[in-house]
Formats: structure tokens, C-alpha cells, sequence
């Protein structure tokens, strides 16, 4: 049986990721740069990466095609260019890309340790107005908090 990370390992090789310096380099050189944020919306309202797009790792496959009711115009016709995906850690965007290279994206990247890294390499993140979110408010987001239900049974 595979775990979570196994399959996250597995998308490691076919989904390039750039870190945190790659991504605010090629956002400067590549005006036509997609940035994709593929959490949930409840999340993408908290912080989000100013300039990206919202399409939940959910609904992303049926996002990425024409002809249904989560079509995202921009992302369908963005085969050609270069997309970031982005989550809370790089796990969820490696997911997401993994199977948009399998639906013709050629240029599909992953930010590797995702807003989180984003954050500690003291990158602005906006909010769901646009205002600017105090990256030690992002800390206190950004802070795993597990309840006891969630944590693995004792042996």
C-alpha cells in the first residue's frame, strides 16, 4: 500500500520544482508566467501569492479542459506556457502537476516547500482584498496544529 508521500516521491521526477529565488527570477523575466495556487478557497482567501490564480487540486483536471462547470479559461489555454503550482508545502502542487503533464502541460513547475518557503524567504503574500499579510501572522498560519484524533494510533 502506498502512503501519501510515496506518492508525492513518485511525482518528484516528473515535475520540475523551483524554489522560492527561481520563482521571483522567472516571475521578473517571464511576464506571461501562470502562478497557480491549487488550495483550497478557504485557504487561497487567507494568504496567497499576489498575482495567482485559484484552482483547487479537486477540481483542477476538469479546470484544465473546456466544457464543464470548473473550466478556468485562463489555465486551459495556458498548455504553452510556464505555470507554477503552488500549495501550503509542495506536496499538493507535485500532485497537481504530476497529472497535468499527463494532460499536455509542458511547462508545468512545482514551488518546492510552497507558501511556507515562500513566506520564510520573506516574499509578500496578500489577502483576499489584496492587502498585504504580515509574514509573522503567516508563521502563526503556517503552524502545524494536529489534534489528538489525526496523530497516529499507539502501537
Amino acid at each position: 500500500m502506498k502512503k501519501f508521500m510515496d506518492l508525492v516521491t513518485e511525482c518528484c521526477g516528473d515535475v520540475p520544482e523551483l524554489l522560492p529565488w527561481d520563482l521571483e527570477e522567472r516571475r521578473a523575466v517571464n511576464p506571461d508566467l501562470l502562478v497557480v495556487d491549487v488550495r483550497e478557497p478557504y485557504e487561497f482567501e487567507v494568504m496567497h501569492i499576489d498575482g495567482s490564480i485559484n484552482v483547487p487540486r479537486g477540481i483542477l483536471e476538469s479546470a484544465c479542459e473546456w466544457d464543464y462547470e470548473d473550466t478556468v479559461p485562463e489555465l486551459v489555454q495556458a498548455r504553452d506556457r510556464e505555470v507554477v503550482l503552488v500549495c501550503r508545502s509542495g506536496h499538493r502542487s507535485l500532485l497537481a502537476g504530476a497529472n497535468m503533464k499527463r494532460m499536455g502541460y509542458q511547462r508545468v513547475f512545482s514551488l518546492k516547500t510552497g507558501l511556507r518557503g515562500w513566506k520564510d524567504y520573506e516574499q509578500p503574500l496578500v489577502d483576499a482584498d489584496g492587502d498585504s499579510v504580515d509574514l509573522d501572522d503567516a508563521d502563526e498560519y503556517f503552524t502545524v496544529r494536529l489534534r489528538p484524533e489525526q496523530r497516529r494510533p499507539a502501537a
